[in-house]
């Protein structure tokens, strides 16, 4: 990075969020950092979303058939001119710092590979409390992991184009979980860092059921690799918060027991109680923050997420025993190449 403005490529991945795009481009056109490259990658959306980014002038990759964000993020770079690519989802409204923030630390430290940002505990588009939980959910076990980590946050992350270049495309296999494996290739070589310092905010789910299921899944599809590097990502998954899920998990298998007397009751009473021990301070943030009837419906759903991963865990470690196809899901995408990968520019 000799010259002290680096073109900066900014990637859009899209498919379907016309609403949260406009205010995406409407963000990243007002950062205060330049020169910015502004591309927009859509992945075969069936709704406006094309038109929206041509209203406001950026320039729009398109894909002949849907890829996944990882195949689209993969097209943008094969077309970004830039030294330092940030690739943000459409549902992320950036601060206008953002980006200057961000190259700021990359050019601080040569070692960094990857800066993450945090998002804010407000969500970018208010459509619903399980928005406003998922929001106040993902802040606290994001900021709380804030320095360095082993789990890409791909929302918003900015890194050198060299570093991209080294550490190689994003899996396209992995339709749930590309950003957990990215990370651990890329933080065999690079040092990553999420922090408050690059702020955004987030469209998250409204519906509890989208939650739900997009957690069941990213849990089962995690199994491979964790049994593979045999550890979790650094930072962001901590022994409290899988201890959390998993004492869920044990308070409803246990449920049953309660038929048993005082003394069977005590079994789903116990996980419970350690279930809501380890993420006290989680519980404790809520309660400042929005009072404590807000904090019962929030304890509510977050009981109800955390025995949704657990779930999703336990069903990924029965496939991993039954499936090698399963087993070998985190095996590198050779077949992938960006320019290859049938787009038409806009």
């Amino acid at each position: 990075m000799s010259d002290p403005r680096p073109l900066v490529t900014v990637i859009v991945p899209n498919h379907n969020y016309a609403t949260s795009l406009e205010l995406c481009l409407l963000a990243m056109q007002a950062q205060t950092y330049q020169p910015i490259e502004l591309i927009v990658v859509d992945d075969c959306s069936t709704d406006d979303s094309v038109a929206v980014a041509r209203r406001l002038g950026v320039r729009v990759v398109s894909t002949e058939h849907n890829l996944g964000v990882a195949g689209a993020r993969n097209l943008g770079t094969a077309h970004a001119s830039g030294e330092i690519l940030v690739f943000v989802d459409s549902d992320v409204a950036a601060y206008p710092d953002a980006v200057e923030v961000a190259v700021a630390m990359l050019a601080a430290d040569p070692r960094l590979g990857a800066v993450c940002s945090i998002h804010d505990p407000e969500p970018l588009i208010r459509d619903s409390r399980v928005e406003e939980y998922r929001a106040l959910q993902y802040y606290y076990w994001t900021a709380s992991s804030e320095g360095p980590i082993s789990f890409l946050f791909p929302a918003l992350v900015a890194m050198p184009r060299h570093v991209f270049n080294d550490v190689g495309l994003f899996n396209t296999r992995l339709r749930e979980t590309e950003e957990v494996d990215y990370g651990h290739r890329l933080t065999q070589r690079y040092g990553m860092v999420l922090t408050t310092a690059v702020r955004s905010r987030h469209d998250h789910d409204d519906k509890l059921l989208k939650l739900l299921r997009k957690l069941f899944r990213r849990g089962r599809a995690r199994v491979p690799l964790y049994a593979q590097r045999k550890r979790f990502a650094r930072g962001f998954e901590t022994s409290n918060r899988a201890g959390g899920s998993l004492a869920a998990l044990a308070a409803v298998v246990t449920a049953p027991a309660v038929l048993l007397g005082p003394a069977g009751a005590a079994l789903p009473l116990l996980a419970l109680a350690v279930s809501i021990l380890a993420d006290l301070g989680m519980y404790r943030f809520v309660l400042r923050r929005r009072g404590p009837l807000f904090l019962l419906y929030y304890g509510a759903v977050h009981f109800v997420v955390n025995v949704t991963i657990a779930a999703g865990v336990a069903a990924g470690v029965v496939q991993w025993f039954c499936s090698a196809r399963f087993r070998r899901l985190y095996e590198p995408d050779l077949l992938v190449r960006p320019a290859a990968a049938g787009e038409a520019a806009m």
